[in-house]
């Protein structure tokens, strides 16, 4: 038993001598200074009361011991070379020195920790310089515990998360659209931020892309629309136009008659100048009533839109005598035709043509009214062959029928065409065409 007692004193001395050169050597370091010399008369263990095989014992064991310290640092060295080649840091040189204690081992374990905190701190500092952040202020604290490093990404993440949403309302607030409101829930990453943001972007684009087709497609509605009610208007303005002055015509000249008649003397309002044409129309006329009487003709102008021609409106059963004698007559010998064409007014229908005389270098113009509902008149081909094609046209577009026409038929459309396009109530068969 005392054998055991001594065993277990010796041990404790070894490990307290181990613990006061540790601690010296920290101290040495620490003042800059080497290490001081242990002591020339070390305390040896006592051995008077000790008995040889205890002894022999005793040396056995320490030698256990020490071997055992050994390949404890010669482990923890092959555990530490290894982690620096995982971590991709040059191996360092391997000196053949003495087993250290395991008070040695510690300080360098403490070292080992010390590097790596500071090459931590180094690489996000780093970072944070990379990112455009004012890099921390380095202090000579002790490294801080996992735990606080957790806390200050935690920190970093919020402060990236404001900055987000303070250029957020910011942007909002450029834009001119209203703040949105904060809620108490727990703050949304940068991420979703960006994503929020581009989806009310694309939102808002596909809006105005909308907005701008369906005003595109009301513009083209309305121009097409526009355009073909403009073109009817001003077809329509232009015949009333022609009634209109046509009436006026017929008023100011029945007013001037009656007020010749019954000796009025007012002046009129307005005073046109008399056309050219004028005497020419009256010769005209003066002619056909003596020859033909004067209830061949329904009326007789000057038509102001049409260059002034002297324009003669014969009677339905007159209109084939009247032209007759307006060719043969030797005073007038209108011996060309130049133009024939119907026109439907929907009230009725007439038939427009115009002469030439070339022994006297004058023009006129026929017309004749006819019953919308049988649109039939003479042919005047018997007179002028020019009128062949153009009242063939007639017949095509408008169904007006001349009789003694040696060859009435379509020269436009087939003979199976179904109605007459220029008329008015025309409705065409085939809806494509």
């Amino acid at each position: 038993m005392s054998g055991e007692k001594d065993l277990e004193q010796l041990k404790k001395e070894a490990v307290a001598k181990a613990k006061a050169a540790a601690a010296a050597k920290r101290q040495a370091k620490a003042a800059g200074t080497s290490a001081p010399k242990q002591a020339e008369n070390p305390v040896e263990p006592v051995k008077a009361a000790t008995p040889p095989a205890v002894e022999a014992d005793s040396a056995s064991d320490a030698d256990d011991l020490a071997k055992k310290k050994a390949a404890a640092v010669a482990k923890a060295k092959a555990a530490a070379a290894a982690k620096r080649k995982a971590m991709g840091e040059a191996p360092a040189e391997e000196t053949v020195a003495e087993p250290a204690p395991a008070a040695d081992a510690g300080d360098d374990l403490a070292k080992k920790k010390a590097a790596a905190v500071a090459k931590a701190k180094a690489a996000a500092a780093a970072k944070r310089k990379a990112m455009g952040e004012a890099p921390a202020e380095e202090t000579a604290a002790e490294p801080a515990s996992a735990t606080d490093a957790d806390d200050d990404l935690a920190k970093k993440k919020a402060a990236a998360v404001a900055k987000a949403k303070a250029a957020a309302a910011a942007k909002r607030k450029a834009m001119g659209e209203a703040p949105a409101e904060e809620t108490a829930a727990e703050p949304a990453s940068a991420t979703d931020a960006d994503d929020d943001l581009a989806k009310k972007k694309a939102a808002a684009v596909a809006k105005a892309k909308a907005a701008a087709a369906a005003k595109a497609k009301a513009k083209a509605a309305g121009v097409g629309t526009d355009a073909a009610s403009d073109g009817d208007d001003e077809k329509a303005k232009a015949i009333a136009a022609a009634k209109a002055k046509a009436k006026a015509a017929a008023a100011a000249k029945a007013k001037a008659a009656a007020g010749g008649k019954a000796g009025d003397t007012s002046i009129p309002e307005t005073e046109t100048k008399p056309s050219a044409n004028q005497p020419f129309l009256d010769k005209y006329r003066k002619v056909i009533e003596e020859n033909l009487g004067a209830d061949v003709l329904e009326d007789s102008y000057i038509n102001k839109l049409s260059k002034d021609v002297p324009t003669l409106v014969a009677k339905r059963g007159t209109y084939f005598k009247v032209a007759q004698f307006l060719k043969y007559n030797e005073l007038l010998g209108f011996d060309y035709l130049s133009e024939l064409h119907g026109s439907d007014f929907e009230t009725h229908m007439e038939v427009y043509v115009h002469l030439y005389s070339y022994k006297n270098h004058q023009s006129v113009a026929l017309k004749v009214k006819i019953d919308r509902d049988d649109p039939t008149i003479e042919s005047l081909h018997p007179l002028w062959a020019g009128a062949e094609w153009p009242e063939c046209e007639a017949y095509d577009l408008l169904g007006i029928k001349f009789t003694g026409h040696p060859d009435l038929r379509r020269i436009m459309l087939g003979e199976d065409w179904v109605g007459h396009p220029l008329r008015k109530d025309y409705e065409p068969y085939d809806v494509e065409v």
